[in-house]
């Protein structure tokens, strides 16, 4: 008998679960048949965007040295100078824009490499490292908002003037684009 009245609350409790759930779905479905679309004018500046963006090829909105690694995209604060102690961290934030997008199966692929090379001024490579960071993602929309956060940490530089050269390569379409930041590490006090 115990074992009876068990199986029937459990039994009731999959019943209203199921109808909760079932309703759940009911209005999901209404409430998708009810979602405004966005105005034709909208729809016409996302495709003149998707154009230029495709026109444009991979550059970058923004590249600077910042106080503190990169959060998400827009979420930085620039360093007010690119002068380091031996040792610092250099942290760079950028923005890449124009990149390629692979499309399978309803979604948007990318996929962008970093490369560096640390210069002296004369042009002399001290350091540098192909593919040493790695950005990528998918969706079912094409992300534009990508915040390539870097840090380097480079030991036992003189006093003296530096450039940094980053290099990225897209996977989609194969190109390649940088930039460089000049920097200086001032003598130990």
């Amino acid at each position: 008998m115990l074992t009876g009245r068990c199986l029937t609350r459990r039994t009731a409790a999959v019943l209203v679960l199921a109808t909760g759930l079932f309703a759940g779905f009911s209005s999901a479905t209404a409430f998708s048949e009810t979602v405004s679309a966005p105005s034709e004018a909208f729809n016409e500046a996302l495709a003149a965007y998707d154009a230029a963006w495709e026109a444009n090829g991979l550059a970058f909105a923004v590249a600077t040295f910042t106080e503190e690694g990169g959060g998400a995209y827009g979420q930085y604060t620039p360093r007010s100078d690119s002068v380091f102690q031996n040792d610092e961290v250099l942290s760079i934030y950028a923005e890449p824009i124009g990149y390629a997008y692979n499309e399978a199966d309803g979604q948007y692929e990318f996929e962008l490499t970093a490369s560096y090379r640390l210069l002296t001024l004369s042009g002399q490579v001290l350091a540098e490292q192909d593919n040493f960071a790695v950005f990528a993602g998918k969706g079912r929309s094409k992300q534009r908002e990508l915040a390539a956060a870097l840090s380097f940490q480079f030991s036992g530089l003189p006093a003296g003037d530096y450039e940094l050269e980053t290099l990225f390569t897209d996977g989609a379409s194969g190109k390649e684009a940088g930039f460089t930041l000049p920097f200086r590490i001032t003598a130990p006090n």
